[in-house]
C-alpha cells in the first residue's frame, strides 16, 4: 500500500476531506504520499545494506574495506559469510576456537589446533589428502586470520603405514592397482 492511500484511508473516517481526482485536498495527499514513498525506499536500502545477512551491494563493499582481501569471497553467500565470520574477532579473541570459526565462516576447511610447544600452531585439512585444491588462496586466509606472532605449520595428510598394511596386504595389491607414485601417496 503506498503512502498516499494509506494517509488517505487514515483521514477517512473524519469526513471532512474529499480525495477525488484533481481535488487540492487529493492532490496534496498524492504529492506527501509520493515523498514519504521515496523516504521509505530509501530506509529499506540503508536497513539491508546495514545488515550483514541481507546485504547485497554497498553495504558489503563498506564493511569488506576492512579487510586486506576484497571481495572477502567469489559470490555474494560466501561473501556474507566471510564477512560475518571475520567481523566476530575481537582485538582479544584470538583462541583457537574463534580462529576456527572464522575459518570455518570464511568457507575455509581447515582446523588451527595448538601443538604444544609454545607460539606454534598448526593447520590440517581434514578429510582432504595431500595438499589441497587452491591451497596459496586458502593459505592466504588462514595467514591473515591467524594472529601474526603465531609461526603456522601446514600438514598435510598422506598414506601412512598403517594404512598402507590395512589397505593393501600385500605387493601385489598394490601393483594390480596400477598408481602412479603420487596417486599412491593419496591412497588414504
Amino acid at each position: 500500500m503506498s503512502y498516499a492511500a494509506y494517509i488517505k484511508t487514515l483521514l477517512e473516517p473524519l469526513g471532512i476531506y474529499t480525495f477525488q481526482e484533481g481535488s487540492i485536498s487529493g492532490s496534496e495527499i498524492e504529492s506527501v504520499g509520493v515523498a514519504l514513498d521515496g523516504c521509505a525506499e530509501e530506509l529499506a536500502e540503508g536497513e539491508r545494506e546495514a545488515l550483514v545477512p541481507t546485504a547485497q551491494t554497498w553495504g558489503l563493499e563498506q564493511m569488506e574495506a576492512l579487510f586486506a582481501k576484497k571481495p572477502a569471497a567469489p559470490n555474494l553467500e560466501l561473501r556474507r559469510k566471510a564477512i560475518a565470520a571475520l567481523t566476530q574477532i575481537g582485538g582479544d579473541d584470538f583462541t583457537v576456537s574463534a580462529i576456527n570459526r572464522a575459518l570455518s565462516g570464511c568457507g575455509v576447511k581447515a582446523t588451527v589446533e595448538e601443538t604444544g610447544k609454545i607460539g606454534y600452531v598448526r593447520v590440517t585439512f581434514p578429510n582432504t589428502a595431500g595438499v589441497p585444491e587452491k591451497f596459496d588462496q586458502m593459505a592466504d586466509i588462514i595467514l591473515d586470520i591467524i594472529p601474526c606472532h603465531l609461526e603456522t605449520e601446514f600438514y598435510f595428510r598422506y598414506l601412512t603405514w598403517s594404512e598402507l598394511e590395512a589397505r593393501f596386504p600385500d605387493w601385489n595389491s598394490i601393483e594390480a592397482g596400477n598408481y602412479t607414485w603420487d596417486e599412491f601417496e593419496l591412497a588414504v
